[in-house]
C-alpha cells in the first residue's frame, strides 16, 4: 500500500513538472507574440509619422512656376522625388494628371487628404489606393494660380482662369507596408525567439522543480514509505509535521481496525464457547432427569428408590432453573435500560452480610465488617446486589472451615478478602471467564455455575470501574473494585 502511495506521489510530481512547463511556455509565447504585435504597430506608426515629415519636405521641392500640371510634369516631379507618386488635382476634384495612372476619372474631393487640403491648405491620410491597389501615405497641399507663371504653365492657367478656378492641389504619395505585412516580415525572427524561449522554459522548469518540487517530492516519498518524516527546509517543516501526524493517525486507525477485527474473531470464539458451556451445563441435569423419569415410568423401582428418584429429579430441576436464571441475569446486564441512580452501597453491603451470615456460620467462616458509612455510587440496586453478593458468596463458598471473609468499603474502592483455597497462578487470568470454577467439585452447588465473577466483571465494565484479583494458592484471594 505504501509502495502504491509512493508511485502515486511520483506521478503527481511529474504531472506538476509538465504543468509548470506548459504554463511557462504558454505565458512566454503569448508575451513574445504580443510584444511582436505591439512592436509592429509602434514601428508602423513611427514609419508613417516619418513619411509624413518626408512628404512635407518633398512638397517644398515643387516649383509651381515650372510645372504645367500635365502628365509630363507629374512624371518629371516623380523622377525628381525618386519615384514618388505625383497627382495634380483641380479645384473641382478632377484629376489633371497622375504619375502612376494614365487616366483617372473618379472625383477626388471625397478623399481625406484632399478634403483637408481644401479646408486647411494641406491634408494627410494613410489608406489603400483604389486605383492601383497599394497602401500609400498621402500628403496633399493646395496652391493658388500664380500670375507670374512661366509660359510653360500659362496655357493651363488661362484655361483654369476661364473656368473660374482659384487654386489647384498637388498630392505626393509613397507606398507603405501594412501592419500585418510588417509583422509577417518579423515572423522568422519571432519563430527563432520562440524556439529559444522553449529551451529557456525547459531549463527553467528543471531548475524550478529541482529547487522547489524536489523537496516536496522527497517529502511525499517519505510520507508514503517512512514512519518518520524529516526535512531540512524550514518552509516545509509545518507540512512535514502535518504529514507525520497524519501517518501516525492512519497507523493508529489501522491498529484499531486490526484490534477490532481481533475482538470480533474473539467474540465469535467466546460465543461458540458460551453455547458449548451452556449445552454442557444443561445436559448434565437434563440427562439425570430423563434417566430417572424413564426408570420411574418402567415401574421397576421400589418405594425407597422412587423417593430417591423424585428427590434427584427435583434437585436437578432446581439446578437447571438456577442455571437459566443465572444466564438470564448475565444477559440482562447488557440489555438493561434502567437509568443509573444514587445507590447507598454501604447500606447494601451491610444488608448482604446479614443475608449470607447463616451460610457463613454453617461453614464456620467469620465475617469481618470494614464498611464505611454513606458511600454512594451511580448505578442500579440490582447490579450492585449482583456484584456484592457474588463476591461475598464466592469468598464464603471457596473458604476453609474456620476461615474469615473481610469486606472493606470506602469512597474509592470495594474489597473482599478471604482466607480460602486461593487460585493458582495459571488460573488467575481465567477467573472472570464464563463457566470457569476454581474447584470443579463446587460446580452447580448452591447456584454456582462459574457465571458469578463473569457477571461482576461485566457490571464493572458497564459502570466504567476496574476489577482486579490477587491470590496465592492455599492462602486466599483478594478481589478489589476501583470506582
Amino acid at each position: 500500500m505504501r509502495f502504491k502511495s509512493a508511485v502515486a506521489a511520483a506521478l503527481c510530481v511529474n504531472v506538476m513538472k509538465l504543468r509548470i512547463l506548459c504554463i511557462s511556455v504558454l505565458i512566454t509565447f503569448a508575451g513574445i507574440l504580443a510584444y511582436s504585435f505591439v512592436s509592429a504597430e509602434l514601428y508602423y506608426d513611427s514609419s508613417v509619422d516619418g513619411m509624413r515629415g518626408t512628404l512635407s519636405v518633398y512638397m517644398n521641392a515643387f516649383d509651381e512656376s515650372y510645372y504645367a500640371l500635365d502628365a509630363d510634369a507629374a512624371d518629371a516631379f516623380s523622377q525628381k522625388l525618386d519615384g514618388a507618386r505625383i497627382t495634380f488635382i483641380a479645384e473641382d476634384g478632377s484629376v489633371l494628371a497622375d504619375s502612376a495612372a494614365a487616366e483617372i476619372t473618379e472625383n477626388h474631393l471625397g478623399r481625406e487628404e484632399v478634403k483637408n487640403a481644401v479646408k486647411d491648405g494641406e491634408g494627410y491620410a494613410v489608406r489603400r489606393s483604389a486605383t492601383v491597389g497599394i497602401d500609400y501615405v498621402y500628403y496633399c497641399r493646395r496652391f493658388s494660380y500664380s500670375q507670374s507663371a512661366t509660359s510653360v504653365a500659362q496655357g493651363n492657367q488661362a484655361d483654369a482662369a476661364a473656368a473660374g478656378a482659384d487654386y489647384y492641389m498637388v498630392r505626393i504619395a509613397v507606398p507603405v507596408a501594412s501592419e500585418w505585412a510588417m509583422f509577417a516580415d518579423t515572423l522568422p525572427t519571432v519563430i527563432i525567439y520562440l524556439i529559444i524561449d522553449l529551451f529557456a522554459c525547459v531549463i527553467f522548469t528543471y531548475v524550478a522543480t529541482y529547487f522547489i518540487l524536489r523537496p516536496v517530492e522527497n517529502l511525499t516519498r517519505q510520507a508514503a514509505l517512512s514512519d518518520r518524516i524529516n526535512t531540512r527546509f524550514k518552509e516545509l517543516q509545518p507540512l512535514a509535521e502535518i504529514l507525520d501526524d497524519r501517518n501516525k493517525d492512519i497507523e493508529r486507525k489501522m491498529n484499531e481496525i486490526k484490534e477490532e477485527k481481533e475482538l470480533v474473531e474473539k467474540a465469535q470464539n467466546s460465543k461458540n464457547e458460551f453455547i458449548s458451556n451452556i449445552t454442557h451445563e444443561m445436559n448434565t441435569p437434563l440427562t439425570s432427569i430423563r434417566g430417572y423419569a424413564e426408570l420411574l415410568a418402567s415401574g421397576m423401582m421400589n418405594k425407597d428408590q422412587q423417593d430417591a428418584a423424585y428427590k434427584t429429579i427435583l434437585k436437578q430441576s432446581e439446578r437447571l432453573t438456577n442455571l437459566i436464571a443465572c444466564i438470564i441475569n448475565y444477559n440482562e446486564i447488557d440489555n438493561s435500560d434502567v437509568p443509573a441512580c444514587d445507590v447507598d452501597l454501604s447500606k447494601l453491603a451491610k444488608e448482604m452480610l446479614a443475608v449470607v451470615k447463616p451460610e457463613a456460620d454453617k461453614r464456620k467462616v467469620t465475617l469481618i465488617d470494614k464498611i464505611s458509612d454513606n458511600v454512594i455510587v451511580q448505578s442500579t440496586h440490582e447490579r450492585m446486589s449482583e456484584m456484592v453478593g457474588n463476591l461475598i458468596r464466592n469468598a464464603i463458598r471457596y473458604n476453609k472451615e474456620g476461615g474469615s471473609v473481610t469486606v472493606t468499603l470506602d469512597i474509592d474502592h470495594f474489597e473482599v478478602a478471604d482466607t480460602g483455597i486461593g487460585i493458582s497462578e495459571e488460573n488467575l487470568n481465567k477467573v472472570f471467564s464464563r463457566f470457569f470454577t476454581v474447584d470443579k467439585s463446587h460446580s452447580g452447588k448452591n447456584g454456582g455455575f462459574g457465571l458469578g465473577l463473569a457477571m461482576v466483571k461485566k457490571i464493572c465494565q458497564r459502570e466504567g470501574w476496574r476489577i482486579s484479583v490477587k491470590s496465592k494458592e492455599g492462602e486466599g484471594s483478594v478481589f478489589t473494585v476501583k470506582f
